[in-house]
């Protein structure tokens, strides 16, 4: 569910599939001969997939007996046990995973809805969900939301209908806890990734944005700059609303106001070219001389406008970002940033929804806040 095509690749498949179809048209020329008369048996597919019955015929058992060796072996003789293996073993059967759990009610499987893997942080929560899922015999579906709410509730419906044994969904906004949340349709196990919730409804793994928003700012005065500025948006987005809570904690405990605040419509590339524009004239009377941005993609669009029109950085202007992705890394100056622990947020987050899982009705809901931390790189050091 998480890749995309483009309409040029979907053309051509279907061009594909179409010209693999039989014509609905008539021959121009129609045979003389009677058409033959299709094969009463059809040939047998050499690739079909071996079921349940095939290991049966070829161990000489019942299928019953196959499923107790599959799933109870202390069931069966050795003798059975051993010849049915065998069986297993010659055909390569596989079992169809899907099928069981539906018989069973129960999935060795997670689903993991994201909101964009466009950004480097969901997929380090993908990581590190799908490492500990592993670790523990289960496995992981993962489903882009390309920053679309609609698509992001049809995955967690998709799982839901699938049953897997838990779902994992990243999100930034009170609106869209509160619509995926009421949208639910089974009492599968949901936890909330990147969003703090009281542990009375639901567990949640979220990082505590309040006090990376403090610990950037706090470094941009440690550096001695005093005029701050921060830039990040739209505040519905509670870890950009908390970044800057944090922000101004900070900024009062040393007895400074902000000497801006720009609130974007996004928090992306586009946005922080915006918003540097805006910036420009205060950057050069010197009124700013310090910014906060609340992600990295946004310090990055700072830096494509500032570098150009002739604003050193450092050495005019200290930048730091917020996340620690590829951008951060990437970009012309590289970036001083607070560092989001996504591969641990998705490594919490399947130890709690397993857990869930597995306790029923006897589990404990957790909210479960991590602590960021500060990269150190040029964009901040004069």
């Amino acid at each position: 569910m998480a890749a995309h095509s483009s309409p040029s690749s979907r053309r051509r498949r279907s061009a594909s599939r179409a010209s693999a179809r039989p014509s609905a048209q008539p021959s121009a020329r129609p045979s003389a001969q009677p058409s033959a008369r299709p094969s009463a048996r059809p040939s047998a597919r050499p690739s079909a997939r071996p079921s349940l019955a095939d290991v049966a015929r070829r161990a000489g058992v019942s299928v019953g007996t196959v499923s107790h060796v599959l799933n109870h072996p202390e069931r069966v003789v050795a003798a059975t046990r051993e010849r049915v293996l065998a069986a297993v073993e010659e055909l390569e059967y596989r079992p169809n995973r899907l099928a069981r759990s539906l018989a069973g009610g129960r999935s060795q499987t997670i689903g993991l809805a994201l909101t964009d893997l466009g950004n480097s942080l969901f997929v380090d929560i993908a990581r590190g969900a799908g490492r500990y899922a592993e670790e523990h015999g289960m496995q992981t579906l993962l489903a882009d939301g390309d920053n679309q709410l609609g698509r992001e509730l049809g995955h967690v419906a998709t799982f839901e209908e699938l049953r897997v044994a838990g779902v994992l969904v990243t999100l930034s906004d009170d609106e869209a806890m509160a619509t995926v949340t009421s949208s639910r349709r089974s009492d599968t196990p949901l936890v909330l990734l990147n969003f703090s919730t009281p542990a009375a409804f639901f567990c949640s793994v979220a990082v505590d944005n309040v006090h990376g928003g403090r610990i950037a700012a706090e470094h941009l005065l440690a550096q001695g700059r005093r005029r701050l500025a921060f830039v990040g948006g739209p505040e519905v987005l509670r870890p950009v609303h908390d970044r800057r809570s944090g922000f101004r904690h900070a900024l009062a405990d040393a007895g400074l106001g902000a000497v801006l605040e720009l609130t974007p419509e996004g928090v992306n590339e586009e946005q922080g070219r915006a918003a540097a524009e805006q910036l420009l004239p205060r950057l050069r009377s010197g009124e700013v001389d310090g910014i906060v941005a609340a992600s990295d993609l946004l310090a990055v669009g700072l830096l494509e406008v500032l570098l150009p029109a002739g604003i050193a950085v450092p050495g005019d202007v200290g930048i730091v970002g917020y996340d620690d992705n590829l951008a951060a890394h990437d970009a012309a100056i590289p970036l001083t940033t607070v560092a989001q622990t996504g591969s641990r947020m998705g490594a919490e987050g399947a130890r709690l929804v397993i857990a869930e899982a597995t306790e029923g009705a006897e589990h404990q809901h957790e909210a479960v806040l991590l602590t960021p931390s500060l990269v150190v790189r040029s964009s901040s050091q004069a």
